[in-house]
């Protein structure tokens, strides 16, 4: 059944792109046809080289409708801002022991904060945190002395954005599931926040492509103009 499915899928995208933003995301919510909740995934296309420190992009973005996934939060922290982490609905709150259990591979969580006198301790674990893009950093707010404020916004639809080596930038949106309305509202967020991560050493188009697909679909490029709001 699934080959018949994405065949079907396959061709009802055959021929479309460049679409508005409310076509492309109808066209995707009607093709998500999977037996779980599709995430809806974007892919921007930046005219960055990412190498070079002045064209890096990064950044945090709060989605108006959230993003219907569950994230685990690991908070690095002592005494009374480990007891406003948990208080915050933190999953995994520690110190030098959370340090061990994440060394021995155990990572279960999908957000990493830290208040700033732990970070001797979480510096030890880049080489396992890094890959993951789950080192804390305070330019993304997840190095900070505010821990219950920083765990709400990750359990309340913050997503973090990091563009990758080929100068693209990968995301979930939402879920095939949300109403259209929501899925436009979310990805036109996202879509301005990467615009205004826009690094000084960008040079020529910024934005040059921009995709969307649920997690077992085809892809559908969505007119620059109209992601950007031109």
């Amino acid at each position: 059944m699934a080959g018949k499915r994405i065949t079907a899928a396959r061709a009802a995208f055959e021929g479309k792109e460049n679409l508005k933003v409310a076509d492309a995301i109808a066209l995707v919510k009607a093709n998500a046809g999977a037996k779980f909740d599709e995430t809806v995934e974007i892919a921007l296309n930046l005219g960055v080289d990412p190498r070079h420190a002045d064209q890096m992009v990064r950044g945090t973005v709060n989605l108006p409708n959230g993003t219907g996934k569950t994230v685990r939060v690991a908070v690095f922290a002592r005494g009374d801002k480990a007891d406003e982490a948990k208080a915050a609905g933190a999953d995994i709150v520690g110190a030098e022991d959370l340090m061990e259990i994440v060394q021995g591979g155990k990572i279960e969580f999908e957000r990493c904060i830290a208040t700033p006198d732990m970070m001797p301790i979480v510096g030890r674990l880049g080489k396992v945190l890094g890959p993951r893009n789950l080192m804390p950093n305070p330019k993304i707010g997840t190095v900070t002395m505010d821990v219950a404020e920083a765990v709400k916004a990750a359990k309340g639809g913050q997503v973090q954005f990091k563009v990758e080596k080929a100068g693209v930038i990968h995301a979930g949106i939402g879920k095939a599931s949300f109403d259209a309305k929501a899925l436009e509202e979310n990805l036109l967020a996202f879509v301005d926040a990467v615009q205004k991560a826009k690094p000084t050493g960008a040079k020529g188009a910024y934005m040059k492509k921009v995709s969307i697909s649920s997690t077992m679909g085809p892809g559908v490029s969505v007119s620059v103009d109209s992601a950007t709001g031109n």
